[in-house]
């Protein structure tokens, strides 16, 4: 065998010689990286020495010194002043997780009955047969549950990773106790048979548990939803006006929480798409005016805007799953009034979530890119709802805004003054066939060295809700534990929580709400660096910034950190 591992097979005729080389690893050229990394498990704890970081049985808390840059631009002297500036924060994380419950909008879809269905799996361990052999239930796809955090290295020089859930105290899916609303009075394991997402096999062994969990009535306003939807329409509240709704949401609210005990509950949108409403004075931009449109009955108020007022009302976080724009100004005066967390919109789980890493990449390799393209076609009753002008519209919206903030981060390949952008064209197509077998294809043009053309094209199939369901499950944890985390700071002794809008949440959705004047962020890589620097900062762990001067450097002794 050639030095090189490689195997040359030559294959002659009288007209042309094909030459096939086939790569031949064996186990003798493997060699084991002394730098190689090293996994805890699940059931280890981390604990933080130094006296930066406190250990009490109620609380975890970590004093935090947060460094940035201001930067001030003086045009006359074409110069950028840049003061470094310091900030200490002391972060609190009650450490008991709470007994927490999701109430699903939508909760007899596609999304809500295969979370139900994925969850009641893990949790009794439920195994089924296929061709390929035994299955296992898992949550891959989950952030929380399926992915790992960097703390550091030891002596030998091994990267130290944790799994993520482990960095504070979390939620487990396996505890979260689920309910919620349906237009559709199919009961879960109807929806699950209908939605045609899991194996049979599965869906058999779910089916006794399933058949008795049944959707609480929903609000239907048919001016809101596509009207091919009108034929599921059969599990409604009593027709009554505006306030009746919130006040028979608030109670269904109530009702969940005391039955099953919780200290706290989550109002999930996962329901159908919604048109866009109208936002103007006197009826939706603050919470006064939207609390008075409930109660006159305005047209242009929708059902996703009654069910956030009534989880704000409760004390309840409100997470935005669908494009619509539920979480007007009205809403978010409301919420930061109230105290209370909200978060926004969309889920993003796969086309959208590989732009967000594709387009930053081409971007950031200093590739112009001039075009997008990115075609849809899916057979579900998202789909099919989507089928219609209004509803597409908003998902159009949230599909196209991911590339902006990217994209305007480098002025030197786009001109700002002429608000120059690439191309970005959204299509999706209900295709009933397919079903929750969802097909996207994607065309990324860009300009490249010497005015050349690079074109990537990519295909992706899988059943939409696989990548939705772990998005949900992480949106619950996520949120359960900010409403555990408080902090002061240098000039504010105060405990506060994080602002209502839980921009912390945007690595999971596709049109990130953040608060009012803030950067919105839709690079991938950035919003996941967010969620673990601020998780690290309140466990009291230095932030992790990919230097590994240890390895580059001759490490001095360490100092010591003086507070």
């Amino acid at each position: 065998m050639p030095a090189n591992g490689h195997v040359s097979t030559i294959q002659s005729n009288s007209k042309s010689t094909a030459i096939v080389e086939v790569n031949i690893l064996s186990e003798d050229d493997q060699t084991i990286n002394p730098a190689d990394h090293d996994g805890v498990p699940s059931d280890y704890s981390i604990q933080v020495t130094g006296r930066n970081t406190i250990y009490s049985n109620e609380f975890i808390e970590s004093k935090y010194i947060y460094e940035m840059n201001h930067c001030e631009i003086d045009h006359q002297t074409k110069q950028v002043k840049i003061i470094p500036r310091k900030y200490q924060y002391n972060f609190r994380t009650k450490r008991q997780v709470q007994r927490t419950g999701v109430m699903l909008v939508g909760w007899g879809g596609n999304n809500g009955s295969t979370v139900t269905g994925a969850i009641i799996a893990n949790r009794d361990q439920i195994t089924w047969m296929r061709k390929e052999g035994e299955q296992y239930p898992n949550y891959y796809g989950s952030l929380t549950q399926s992915t790992t955090i960097r703390l550091g290295s030891n002596n030998e020089g091994k990267e130290i990773h944790i799994p993520f859930n482990t960095i504070l105290p979390m939620l487990h899916p396996n505890d979260i106790v689920i309910g919620g609303w349906d237009i559709n009075e199919a009961n879960l394991y109807e929806a699950m048979e209908r939605a045609c997402v899991f194996d049979y096999a599965l869906q058999e062994k779910l089916k006794s548990k399933m058949l008795q969990l049944k959707p609480l009535p929903s609000i239907y306003y048919p001016d809101f939803i596509a009207a091919n939807q009108e034929d599921r329409a059969n599990n409604l509240i009593s027709k009554g006006t505006k306030h009746n709704d919130l006040e028979h949401i608030r109670n269904d609210i109530r009702t969940f929480k005391k039955i099953h005990n919780l200290e706290q509950v989550i109002i999930l949108w996962t329901a159908n798409t919604e048109r866009y409403v109208d936002v103007r004075s006197d009826l939706n931009t603050t919470g006064e005016e939207l609390l008075q449109s409930i109660a006159n009955n305005e047209d242009e108020i929708s059902p996703s805007n009654i069910f956030a007022c009534a989880a704000i009302l409760e004390n309840c976080p409100y997470i935005n799953g669908s494009p619509q724009n539920t979480l007007v100004p009205g809403i978010i005066d409301l919420a930061e009034k109230n105290h209370v967390f909200i978060g926004g919109d969309d889920f993003k789980s796969g086309q959208t979530k590989l732009k967000s890493v594709l387009v930053d990449f081409l971007v950031s390799a200093g590739l112009k890119l001039q075009s997008i393209v990115s075609y849809n076609h899916l057979g579900n009753n998202d789909g099919k709802n989507l089928s219609a002008p209004q509803q597409f519209r908003s998902k159009e919206i949230s599909k196209s805004n991911v590339v902006d903030d990217m994209v305007g981060a480098n002025h030197l390949l786009y001109n700002k003054k002429i608000n120059e952008h690439p191309d970005h064209v959204v299509v999706i197509k209900y295709v009933p066939f397919v079903k929750d077998s969802k097909r996207a294809m994607d065309e990324y043009i860009s300009s490249i060295f010497m005015n050349g053309l690079n074109t990537i094209v990519i295909h992706n199939t899988c059943e939409d809700s696989l990548l939705a369901s772990p998005l949900i499950i992480d949106l619950v944890i996520l949120t359960e534990l900010m409403t555990r985390i408080t902090y002061t700071t240098n000039d504010n002794d105060q405990y506060q929580t994080f602002e209502s809008v839980l921009s912390i949440l945007s690595y999971l959705l596709k049109a990130p709400m953040v608060p009012s004047g803030t950067p919105v962020i839709n690079a991938l890589f950035k919003q996941h660096r967010c969620i673990t620097n601020i998780l690290s900062a309140c466990a009291g762990i230095a932030m992790d910034t990919d230097m590994l001067l240890e390895h580059k450097t001759k490490l001095p002794k360490p100092m010591k950190i003086q507070f």
